[in-house]
């Protein structure tokens, strides 16, 4: 059975909806940005400030290399691991790609409730949150977009909502599904 990857840019919901897609369908859960604080015992935030982009996208990337041989997991990526083409060839041989999207008003709300964005996720420009995250989003959404087999729009909506959706996209595909169908309970 092939691994769900969700991807898109931060506070779109990879976390959370990851967490509850995993729970819903039975599959263990993997979040890149935490296995990437377990390989290295420090914050996303201090390995940029101490080590770098470029050392945080090459532990990012070995990380990515492994899970790519774990089968049947939920996967959420950090917002900027779509940008190697090595990770999505990754995840890609061994999964399906679900990107999740959010407006740009939404995510730096979200961020602004997230207790977790400010002290673990370091700016990306050194702009205002808004600001920043309109020009991200304009650059990388030809790259999440050209990754995805299925989108979702995760405005307003709650993680069951999301996962529901995501659950009934993979419930067409046939190398998604566990052997013997999905469960009739619908859980």
């Amino acid at each position: 059975m092939k691994n769900v990857v969700l991807a898109g840019y931060r506070c779109t919901g990879k976390s959370s909806v990851g967490r509850g897609l995993a729970a819903r369908l039975r599959r263990p859960f993997y979040d890149t940005d935490d296995l990437v604080r377990e390989w290295t015992g420090m914050s996303v935030r201090r390995i940029v400030a101490e080590q770098g982009w470029a050392f945080f996208r090459a532990v990012e990337k070995a990380v990515i290399a492994d899970l790519a041989s774990v089968r049947g997991a939920v996967v959420a990526l950090g917002g900027g691991a779509v940008l190697d083409p090595e990770n999505v060839a990754a995840m890609k041989g061994n999964g399906r790609v679900i990107w999740l999207v959010a407006d740009a008003r939404t995510i730096v709300a979200r961020m602004g409730e997230d207790p977790v964005s400010a002290s673990q996720r370091p700016s990306l420009r050194g702009t205002d949150r808004l600001k920043e995250t309109v020009q991200v989003l304009v650059e990388r959404t030809p790259v999440y977009r050209a990754a995805a087999d299925f989108t979702v729009d995760t405005t307003g909506k709650t993680v069951d909502e999301i996962a529901a959706e995501i659950d009934g996209f993979l419930a067409r595909i046939p190398d998604m599904t566990p052997p013997g169908g999905t469960d009739p309970c619908g859980s």
